[in-house]
């Protein structure tokens, strides 16, 4: 989800970082690293959260991150405007958070997919478009982890990235009017996975047999930002045995 719409307004910028705090509404703020995706916005988005969080900030009752940003939400009547923003200018001024390390208890999911085929029926397109072949495409989406950068648009839906300059690819100028769940999309060196049946404007690459919103579960979300997502290529006669499995033949293990 991303909070930088028309009702923030900039307070100052933070020069070191290059941050700006930004009032949200009544009871929000938002640092803002960036205003276009890059891996140090993005890390320091996150990495800003975690300190965030490990402050125990009197007041503090809800953080996120979106893309570039890390937004907090306090509860006025233990906490005001202006103690919170010498308290996020005091914390910002502590480290490069363009170059900070990424949280603790991160996860390295390695997902099995579907390139191609029916399933998947527009990998050609795409790779046309990032002007490779299709077997070079798959190589090169499945080459390393790619990091859940954000989570929105639907519940638990990761946006993952970022694929190499030439997949910058536009979205489509049509609809396709729906997707299944588990569809891995791509445009603009970045790759979604959808946690339910949707219409979408980006191009159907890569199927998984993954449940990404549970809510049934203690964590409804299966991936959170930060995680690493490494995708492994199987045949298309592959997936149906994944669908047997709660967890889409996925398997996770720790980050340092």
């Amino acid at each position: 989800m991303t909070w930088n719409g028309p009702t923030a307004q900039t307070e100052d910028v933070h020069r070191p970082n290059k941050a700006e705090v930004l009032t949200l509404g009544v009871d929000g703020f938002l640092v803002r690293f960036g205003t276009e995706l890059s891996e140090p916005a993005n890390r320091a988005a996150l990495a800003f959260r975690a300190r965030i969080d490990a402050a125990d900030m009197p007041g503090v009752v809800e953080t996120s991150t979106s893309l570039t940003s890390t937004f907090l939400r306090f509860d006025l009547e233990r906490a005001d405007h202006t103690t919170l923003r010498q308290a996020l200018h005091a914390l910002l001024a502590e480290t490069d958070w363009m170059a900070a390390p990424l949280p603790k208890g991160r996860r390295l999911w390695r997902v099995p997919a579907v390139f191609g085929t029916d399933l998947a029926p527009q990998l050609a397109e795409a790779s046309a478009l990032a002007e490779v072949d299709a077997a070079q495409a798959v190589a090169e989406i499945c080459a390393a982890p790619l990091r859940v950068q954000t989570i929105g648009f639907a519940p638990g839906l990761p946006y993952l990235g970022q694929l190499p300059s030439h997949w910058n690819i536009p979205r489509q100028t049509a609809l396709t009017p729906s997707v299944p769940e588990g569809a891995l999309v791509v445009a603009i060196r970045q790759m979604v996975l959808f946690p339910v049946s949707t219409p979408t404007g980006w191009r159907h690459v890569g199927q998984t047999a993954l449940r990404l919103f549970r809510p049934e579960a203690a964590e409804p979300f299966l991936l959170h930002p930060g995680d690493e997502v490494l995708f492994t290529p199987i045949p298309r006669e592959g997936i149906e045995a994944l669908r047997k499995d709660p967890a889409g033949g996925a398997r996770a293990e720790p980050l340092p």
